[in-house]
């Protein structure tokens, strides 16, 4: 399971130009989902993002979690994280899970994260859908996680 995870002051998805999610000061997770994932990878990555200390305390320094500073969580699928352009100019998307198996993934990775954080915490886009996504990204912070290399 990969995630790139964007520090935001705002961020919101928009489908068919009706506003799907929207938080506040929090994380956008961008999640990309692959064949080898399993309830395993979202249970680590859940509890990794949440805890993951990347929102500045008052020395101004990355000491405090999604958690702590009592932000929100949204959560857009994206398949195109597991592009590979290995060969040629046209990217293979082989490595993303199918539908059948990517869906409940999801769907149990955005439970986790109500569970973690509160469910007025938990904000997403829809499965499938083409997106447009919004955001004030802080710092700026981005970062990328593989459950598949738990550093």
């Amino acid at each position: 399971m990969l995630a790139v995870l964007q520090r935001v002051r705002e961020a919101r998805v928009t489908i068919e130009d009706r506003i799907a999610g929207e938080i506040g000061s929090g994380m956008l997770i961008l999640l990309g989902i692959e064949e080898a994932d399993d309830e395993t990878d979202v249970e680590w990555l859940g509890g990794k993002l949440v805890k993951l200390r990347i929102f500045s305390d008052q020395a101004g320094l990355m000491n405090l979690s999604l958690r702590d500073v009592g932000g929100s969580a949204l959560i857009v699928s994206q398949f195109t994280l597991h592009a590979s352009t290995k060969k040629g100019n046209r990217p293979s998307f082989i490595r993303a899970a199918r539908p059948e198996k990517a869906i409940p993934l999801y769907e149990m990775f955005i439970e986790k994260m109500k569970v973690l954080l509160g469910e007025a915490h938990v904000a997403t886009g829809a499965f499938g859908a083409d997106m447009q996504v919004s955001l004030v990204n802080d710092g700026p912070v981005t970062i990328p996680i593989d459950s598949r290399n738990r550093q």
